[in-house]
């Protein structure tokens, strides 16, 4: 009998944090759904400077929310790097989202792997939460006029002909509605 009064407290405890956080949850966030528009945030880059999404208007954005104690997002760095240097010069900017606590290991993760796109550093996950991104890696691409394109959980390899012939037509586009 003892053993069911466990299990009922402990099933009453489990609908009262599900129950939290429903009634915890930003109702005023609108989805991040492809086709709507991207969210915008502002956020430290690694040198303290300032950037918004809003400034990179006219180019094409790939967004990625990620971590260093995420094995599967420092795989997907060096073709992340890769993408970058291919298609910058042409109107892609590549925003790399971290949403660990500490900046050291940041700073620490650039250098080891030498990247060279922008990392903001988004301490209280605020620009993780209005894309409602929790499983990282996750990666959104933005069109030119700021819309949402396309969503990926998970880890890619962004140089692969696949991703690389996208980002191109993106960027090829005007109106970034050809992907």
């Amino acid at each position: 009998m003892n053993g069911g009064w466990r299990a009922l407290g402990l099933g009453a405890l489990l609908a009262l944090g599900i129950a939290w956080l429903v009634v915890s949850a930003e109702p005023s966030l609108p989805p991040a759904d492809v086709g709507a528009p991207a969210p915008g945030f502002r956020l430290p880059d690694l040198d303290g400077t300032e950037r918004s999404l809003v400034e990179q208007r006219g180019k094409v954005v790939m967004l990625n929310f990620w971590a260093t104690w995420c094995k599967p997002c420092e795989d997907e760095m060096p073709a992340m790097e890769r993408l970058y240097q291919e298609f910058q010069p042409a109107g892609f900017e590549l925003l790399a989202v971290s949403v660990d606590d500490g900046l050291e290991e940041v700073l620490a993760f650039r250098e080891r792997l030498g990247l060279s796109f922008p990392i903001l550093h988004d301490q209280d996950k605020q620009a993780a939460a209005r894309y409602q991104s929790f499983r990282y890696p996750e990666t959104f691409l933005v069109d030119r006029e700021g819309t949402l394109v396309a969503r990926f959980i998970g880890p890619r390899e962004w140089d692969a002909p696949v991703y690389r012939e996208r980002v191109r037509r993106l960027v090829e586009s005007t109106a970034g509605t050809e992907f």
